[in-house]
């Protein structure tokens, strides 16, 4: 049986990928059980949840400020740049990120203006994640993002990410510039797409 917040229930705004709003009554994390409605798993408060097709990749918005959650099997790049074309957007910064990802590959630029990649292929936490999505000349959404991991070893991997695939959950901060624009741009001397603003 569910239980209800202590706390006075204030309806949230909530978006799917699909476009269908509902209202979120500030439930605790435990009772809404993201892991458990996905899988029909047990969640920490101890509620069973059948399986179900819901959507992957769901947002809550307040003003400027968007919460993502990214679920198992998407891809953090791809989800991002698939919010900023479902939502309009041209500039916002990516603020902070959690969760737990696998078949990441990070890396760094060298002094010849070439990037250098490493792999992280085995599940690991994400402790931190930032950067920012703006719109190449042609359009398209571009993420330029920075993370860090800590492995099971409690080993820290850190660098321009190049991909990661979420393992159980991305729980995502962006806040949206609205009145910005911001487009990359090549750069002559590295392989990097370089920031302008109009």
């Amino acid at each position: 049986m569910r239980t209800r917040n202590p706390t006075p229930a204030v309806p949230v705004e909530k978006t799917t990928r699909t476009g269908r709003r509902m209202e979120h009554w500030g439930l605790p994390l435990q009772i809404e059980g993201f892991f458990g409605r996905a899988h029909g798993k047990t969640t920490l408060g101890g509620i069973q949840a059948p399986l179900h097709n819901r959507p992957l990749m769901e947002h809550t918005r307040s003003g400027s400020d968007i919460l993502v959650r990214v679920d198992p099997g998407e891809e953090i790049h791809t989800a991002l740049k698939e919010l900023a074309d479902d939502l309009g957007f041209d500039a916002a910064a990516i603020t902070s990120g959690i969760g737990r990802t696998r078949e990441n590959q990070y890396g760094y630029m060298d002094e010849e203006g070439v990037y250098q990649r490493r792999s992280l292929d085995l599940p690991s936490e994400l402790v931190s994640l930032s950067g920012n999505i703006a719109r190449t000349e042609k359009g398209d959404a571009f993420t330029h993002i920075h993370c860090c991991w800590s492995d099971d070893d409690n080993n820290v991997h850190a660098g321009h990410l190049f991909q990661a695939t979420v393992h159980v959950v991305a729980e995502i901060h962006i806040r949206v510039m609205d009145h910005a624009s911001m487009t990359r741009c090549p750069l002559a001397e590295f392989e990097l797409l370089g920031l302008e603003f109009d």
